[in-house]
């Protein structure tokens, strides 16, 4: 019985795959700009060459590793603020030090 689980969930996940939304937009993008060069309607042609690359960065937006993405950002953003906090404190340290030469 597990096997057959198994199998079902490879089957949908093939199926979760070839009805994809970015399979549709490829399919609407291709039909978009056949019909605007079949009609020479120049905006289906438009919305075709515009489709056709979205679903690419779409691709490749979805692929990214968004977790590990938010965990660099968040490190650097730690880094800056430290940098800061350094920097800040330096300028009191000179400061005094101008102070206490008066």
């Amino acid at each position: 019985m597990t096997q057959d689980g198994q199998k079902n969930l490879q089957k949908a996940s093939l199926i979760g795959r070839i009805l994809s939304m970015e399979a549709f937009l490829m399919v609407m993008g291709i039909a978009s700009l056949v019909f605007g060069i079949i009609n020479d309607l120049a905006m289906n042609i438009f919305w075709g060459c515009v489709i056709i690359p979205g679903v690419f960065l779409l691709h490749q937006v979805r692929k990214k590793d968004w977790t590990k993405h938010w965990q660099d950002m968040e490190a650097e953003h730690k880094a800056r603020l430290e940098f800061h906090e350094r920097r800040k404190l330096a300028e009191e340290e000179a400061r005094k030090a101008a102070e206490d030469e008066k």
